[in-house]
C-alpha cells in the first residue's frame, strides 16, 4: 500500500491511540482514486476491497457480517456468496481471507503504535499545498514518523524494532510520503 498512497497516522479516542491510514485525498470526503464508480489505481486497499463485509462477533466467535444497505449488495446481479448445493464460493472465501488479514493487521497495530510512542517517533505535521489554479489547501491533524528521532535511535533499539517486525513498517511509512506528489497531481488533473 505504501507504494501507492501516503501513509500517515491519525489520533483516535480508542486504543491504540494512533492509527495508520492511507490518504486518498486532502479533505475528509475526497477520494482522488475514484472515477465515477471505478477505482483508478493499480492497487486496491484491502479496507476498500472488503466492502460491504465486516468482522463481527457472535457468541464470542468471529463471523462475517454484511452491510445490506450497501449499494454493492444485490440479490439480482454480482458475485454469489454460496454454492447452489451448499458451501462458500471462492468469492466469499476471498472476502473471509481479506477480513482475516485486516483483523490481524489491526491487532499488530497496537504493538506497533506502542513502539512508536515509546521511542517518541510520531510528530504532527502540516502540509500547505499550492495547486496549479493558484488555490491552496492545508493538510493538518495527522502525524508522521520523525526521521531525525528515528536516525538517532541506538543500534539496540533499531535491532529490537526490527525483530518485532516494526522497522520495515516504519521505513515504509516514511517512504510512502513521496506519494503526496501523486495526490497533488490528481487534484491538479481534476481541475482541468
Amino acid at each position: 500500500i505504501q507504494a501507492h498512497f501516503p501513509i500517515v497516522f491519525r489520533k483516535t479516542a480508542e486504543q491504540p491511540s494512533f492509527q495508520p491510514i492511507a490518504l486518498f485525498g486532502f479533505t475528509e470526503d475526497q477520494n482522488l482514486f475514484l472515477r465515477g464508480e471505478d477505482w483508478d489505481a493499480h492497487y486496491l486497499p484491502l479496507a476498500i476491497e472488503r466492502q460491504p463485509f465486516l468482522i463481527g462477533k457472535s457468541q464470542g466467535e468471529q463471523v462475517i457480517h454484511i452491510d445490506l444497505d450497501s449499494p454493492r449488495v444485490s440479490r439480482i446481479e454480482g458475485e454469489p456468496l454460496f454454492r447452489t448445493h451448499g458451501g462458500h464460493t471462492e468469492y466469499l472465501e476471498r472476502m473471509s481471507s481479506v477480513l482475516g488479514t485486516i483483523h490481524h493487521g489491526l491487532q499488530r497495530n497496537v504493538g506497533f503504535v506502542e513502539a512508536l510512542l515509546a521511542h517518541d517517533l510520531l510528530e504532527s505535521f502540516v502540509m500547505d499545498i499550492e495547486l496549479n489554479d493558484g488555490s491552496s489547501n492545508r493538510l493538518a491533524g495527522f502525524y508522521t514518523i520523525n526521521e531525525d528521532r528515528l536516525g538517532s535511535l541506538s543500534g539496540s533499539v533499531l535491532e529490537a524494532l526490527n525483530q518485532q517486525g516494526y522497522l520495515s513498517a516504519i521505513y515504509m511509512a516514511v517512504a510512502s510520503l513521496s506519494q503526496f506528489r501523486e495526490l497533488i497531481d490528481r487534484v491538479n488533473q481534476s481541475q482541468c
